[in-house]
């Protein structure tokens, strides 16, 4: 074989292994992403051409190698009240709804499902704490889990940088909620104590326990396949209490399993079931 149909098969042998792991497909256009991201991974292994690295591919086992291509593959990015217009609608519209829903129970269960480095998981509990006296004496569980072991590690520190903490936070809001200190940022004591971080791929089914209230899946499900798409939408669909909340990223839609859910109208991207509940999800192995 030639170096250009070398270096094509370690690329799609990269890209099944990032579907087959996570769901996410990388079309032949989006290719060019592979070569960037996994440069410093390679670099650092020492694996100087497409063959060493069919080479290691092709070895069997689950090596750590391979979960090093993966984690440099996936796209981490995030940032505090990103997308603000849909955190105040919620801290406005949204949760006051469902403490008025609860109040006999006064539990309240938030997924963040595909948290990244954790800084929507935090949105959310700072929103929580900054309104008070309305959840005063709830239990409120924060479940916040990614599928990217590194970016979960970061979460559980709650530690940013000067650019991640100035990344939608004010500065008073930096203040009441995080300390500084050498290392950079770190979220406060009463934040971190309101979020359970786990590693946790979307496609192997719901966590187990109480349904969730609302549940965050914000730009997750565009990076995955149709297939993975319908597997993902029926975890969160079983995920979801009856009267609970589903909110997804602005570019996207779960419409093409319009017998799971229903938009909200006004809703910023909140979906409820629709009532007609499927049979439980399978769940995908690696």
């Amino acid at each position: 074989m030639t170096k250009t149909e070398l270096h094509q098969l370690a690329v799609d042998m990269v890209s099944k292994l990032l579907h087959r792991r996570t769901g996410q497909a990388l079309s032949a256009d989006r290719h060019w992403r592979i070569d960037t991201a996994l440069e410093t991974v390679l670099r650092h292994r020492g694996i100087r051409s497409s063959e060493d690295l069919i080479v290691l591919l092709t070895e069997p086992g689950d090596s750590g190698f391979k979960e090093e291509l993966v984690e440099a593959l996936l796209n981490n990015e995030t940032y505090f009240y990103r997308d603000r217009q849909v955190f105040d609608h919620l801290a406005a519209e949204v949760l006051p709804a469902m403490a008025r829903e609860k109040g006999a129970s006064r539990r309240l269960t938030i997924w963040s499902a595909g948290c990244s480095t954790g800084q929507e998981p935090l949105t959310m509990a700072m929103i929580l704490l900054d309104q008070g006296e309305c959840w005063k004496g709830w239990d409120i569980d924060i479940l916040a889990t990614d599928v990217s072991g590194s970016a979960i590690a970061t979460a559980r520190r709650g530690v940013y940088s000067n650019f991640e903490i100035q990344r939608g936070l004010a500065v008073g809001q930096m203040l009441t909620h995080f300390e500084e200190g050498a290392a950079g940022w770190r979220a406060s004591d009463r934040l971190r104590e309101m979020i359970r971080f786990e590693r946790r791929n979307l496609l192997e089914g719901p966590p187990s326990g109480a349904k969730f209230d609302l549940i965050l899946c914000r730009n997750l499900l565009l990076y995955l396949d149709a297939g993975a798409r319908r597997v993902a939408c029926g975890t969160l669909q079983s995920a979801l209490a009856p009267h609970g909340r589903l909110l997804l990223g602005g570019g996207e839609t779960v419409l093409e399993h319009s017998e799971m859910f229903r938009p909200v109208k006004g809703g910023c991207g909140l979906y409820k079931l629709t009532g007609e509940r499927l049979a439980e999800p399978a769940r995908r192995t690696a």
